[in-house]
């Protein structure tokens, strides 16, 4: 009864042919979700960080938990014998479902998954800058505070360089990637999709009041 509860909360069935993208992400939605009700959520997905540290530290560990051919009780054993009471009651929990599922070898693209949803629910957007030359800190201000305002969340900015970017600089903001002209229109961008939105739910509002003129 308990594990079937344990599974309910973590994770659904899935089918064969779900991306390994999908499953980490249900898997890290339900590991967040789980953190929110017990007003632990950020200490859960700190100590996720911390367990997944120590598979980078430990290859030979890593290489268990993630090998097919050692079963699910050997590695619920290892794990227990490992962490142990270490652990949170919620990670223990977590691991243990993983465990018996076969997924430890998701434990990275799951805990991406996790920081996604952290960043998500904190309004960060992760935000890559890609310059030709390094960029001066006070400059790196000013386009955080112009990405701010754009996106309405608070840009969290990975800094690379490479010579050959063309216009100096490029920014990439999910999937959309963004050179330095394209920049200085991203606010009047949002503001003309929110403007839109707006007149769109007044002419709804209006229709509704004056049926006669449909």
């Amino acid at each position: 009864m308990e594990h079937d509860a344990q599974d309910a909360r973590f994770a659904a069935e899935f089918h064969a042919d779900v991306t390994v993208e999908k499953i980490a992400e249900v898997y890290a939605e339900a590991f967040v979700g789980a953190a929110e009700q017990g007003g632990s959520l950020d200490e859960a997905v700190s100590e996720y960080e911390s367990f997944v540290e120590i598979l980078h530290s430990q290859p030979t560990f890593d290489a268990i938990l993630a090998s097919a051919m050692i079963s699910a009780e050997e590695k619920r054993f290892l794990l227990d014998k490992t962490v142990g009471q270490k652990a949170s009651p919620l990670f223990r929990s977590f691991l243990d479902v993983l465990a018996r599922r076969n997924r430890l070898d998701l434990l990275r693209p799951i805990y991406a998954e996790c920081q996604v949803a952290l960043d998500r629910r904190h309004g960060r957007i992760p935000v890559t800058v890609t310059t030709a030359v390094p960029i001066a800190p006070e400059i790196l201000d000013q386009l955080s505070g112009k990405l701010r305002e754009a996106l309405g969340g608070e840009p969290v900015i990975q800094s690379t360089v490479d010579p050959e970017t063309i216009g100096g600089i490029v920014v990439r903001v999910g999937d959309t990637i963004y050179d330095a002209s394209i920049l200085t229109q991203l606010k009047n961008v949002r503001q003309q999709m929110i403007d839109r939105s707006a007149h769109e739910i007044q002419c709804r509002r209006d229709s509704f009041r004056n049926p006669e003129g449909n």
